[in-house]
């Protein structure tokens, strides 16, 4: 990590004089936000991009730029359908990119949903849950091996997990009253402890896996939220920040929200990253548990880094979607 990024870095800073040619790279959820702009990045710099979408039309109209950016810069884009709150398509997919044998240097696991209403994916798991972390604990371990030696896993978790830590006894809600913050927070810490997981297992090879926490970004995430909400967020973080002498928060932009994986994923040390969560590229301070801390401060739970916890997680992960994962 020779140049220092920071919060208001964009992904055109952080690739700056970065080829990629040669690389082919997955990334979720790009139709919309953070995931269009994270494709079209890397295929501006001459990487292969896999994209994946679960509404085909919606991304072939939302990445007519990343094609034209990926045209510009020698690399290429192609689309693949994806629904990661059906189980039956994401084998699917897992089926289809096996298939071709085609191998990756990079996965960013950027698609996700955030305070959903109360409900199930098709296969009767809780909504947020079921499509942040299942949808692409099972993709991602279904083509584990098409990733080659020294790649990386990229997971887009979020300063949300602060939230709530996962509950490994009731993951569906079925006992505890629903929360649309608490169900997103549970989520987004399960996408940090399957990088943990995931990194144990795979960095013998040179593998490795990080979380990382894009920023505060206006984008279609945040269409389940009621209107007000938005605001009353913003002025409970903002009195806290005024008190600790702190200036008003503002949001990134999504080239600079996009940065970060970008970083993680091809610019930063491996070794540094891996195993660990990321915000404004660079790696995250462990906060204790019982430490008071804002939605805004830097830092990450000591709970979603732990790895027993990532093992416990890991293992009922499995047992939710009725498949062993080595």
């Amino acid at each position: 990590m020779t140049q220092i990024f920071g919060a208001s870095s964009t992904t055109e800073e952080v690739l700056s004089g970065v080829s990629l040619k040669g690389k082919r790279i997955l990334v979720t959820g790009v139709s919309a936000g953070l995931g269009i702009e994270t494709a079209r990045a890397l295929a501006a710099h001459g990487a292969h991009v896999v994209g994946v979408a679960r509404n085909l039309a919606k991304a072939e109209g939302a990445t007519a730029q990343v094609r034209a950016d990926a045209d510009h810069g020698g690399g290429t884009f192609e689309l693949i359908g994806l629904d990661l709150a059906d189980l039956a398509s994401v084998r699917a997919c897992a089926d289809q990119l096996n298939a071709s044998g085609l191998p990756f240097d990079l996965v960013i696991a950027n698609a996700g949903v955030m305070a959903t209403p109360f409900g199930h994916t098709k296969d009767g798991f809780e909504t947020q849950f079921g499509t942040n972390h299942l949808g692409h604990f099972v993709l991602i371990n279904r083509i584990a091996g098409l990733m080659r030696d020294g790649a990386r896993l990229v997971n887009v978790s979020s300063a949300g997990h602060r939230f709530a830590d996962v509950d490994l006894e009731d993951p569906n809600f079925e006992q505890t009253p629903y929360d649309p913050f608490v169900a997103y927070g549970r989520s987004k810490t399960a996408n940090i402890l399957f990088a943990v997981a995931f990194d144990v297992r795979h960095r013998a090879r040179g593998v490795r896996a990080t979380a990382i926490h894009p920023g505060g970004i206006m984008t279609e995430l945040v269409r389940h939220m009621q209107d007000g909400a938005i605001e009353a967020m913003l002025a409970g973080i903002n009195e806290q920040a005024a008190a600790e002498g702190k200036p008003p928060f503002q949001f990134k932009t999504i080239p600079q929200g996009a940065a970060t994986s970008v970083w993680a994923g091809v610019v930063a040390e491996a070794e540094a990253v891996g195993g660990q969560y990321c915000e404004d590229c660079h790696v995250s301070k462990v906060v204790p548990n019982d430490q008071p801390i804002s939605l805004v401060s830097d830092g990450v739970r000591a709970y979603a880094l732990d790895p027993a916890h990532a093992e416990a997680l890991w293992a009922k992960s499995e047992d939710m979607v009725g498949e062993r994962f080595s």
